[in-house]
């Protein structure tokens, strides 16, 4: 789980799919942190992609570093309303302080469960590992 935080947040920027109905729904996502022993990612209770994760759970992303390697993973995301995640995502990424705060319910943090991540390269076979 490791490799996968360092390769993403190396990444900076992924994409995240989701589900609407009989929709995909792609877009670029940033947060990414370990917290007690779990890979977490960070939105907003607002937005559409929280309600297509609650309706559906299962997603996907993708992210590709600058030397053409490139990682998909998908599982379960799994919310978490308990505010030391909601913590310790904000202090990882102290931006989102301008936006959210730990007690404030339009933020929500999400863990993967069964999740399986492949990584992927032009001139290696793939690898996956899983947690």
């Amino acid at each position: 789980m490791e490799e996968v935080e360092k390769f993403i947040k190396e990444c900076g920027t992924y994409f995240l799919a989701t589900v609407e109905g009989d929709q995909p729904r792609v877009r670029p996502f940033g947060t990414i942190n370990i917290f007690e022993g779990k890979l977490y990612i960070q939105t907003g209770t607002f937005k559409p992609v929280s309600k297509q994760i609650h309706m559906n759970p299962k997603v996907e992303l993708c992210a590709m570093n600058k030397a053409g390697k490139w990682l998909r993973l998908a599982g379960i995301l799994i919310a978490d309303d308990r505010i030391e995640p909601k913590i310790d995502m904000l202090e990882h990424y102290p931006e989102l302080k301008k936006m959210y705060s730990a007690e404030d319910p339009r933020t929500e943090v999400l863990y993967f469960k069964d999740a399986t991540a492949t990584f992927y390269s032009f001139t290696e076979a793939p690898r996956t590992v899983n947690f």
